[in-house]
């Protein structure tokens, strides 16, 4: 994972922020699409790639985040 460790993490942080909660108002495309997953409505094509376009950067956040503590220990 030699990859995540050359990301910086300021790097991470704004791509899960901006992408990951873009559009803002109504509200985050992730949180809209993860409701209609739990709906069962999440079928569209289009919706299921929006769902990993913006969910991507956090998925990415939260790994490096792991490997960080995981390096401390």
């Amino acid at each position: 994972m030699n990859w995540l460790d050359e990301l910086s993490m300021p790097l991470v942080i704004m791509a899960a922020l901006l992408l990951g909660l873009a559009p803002f108002v109504p509200e985050p495309h992730v949180w809209e699409k993860l409701k209609m997953l739990a709906d069962g409505t999440l079928v569209k094509p289009l919706d299921i790639f929006d769902l990993l376009l913006h969910g991507a950067p956090i998925v990415v956040l939260v790994l490096k985040l792991m490997r960080v503590r995981g390096q401390k220990s």
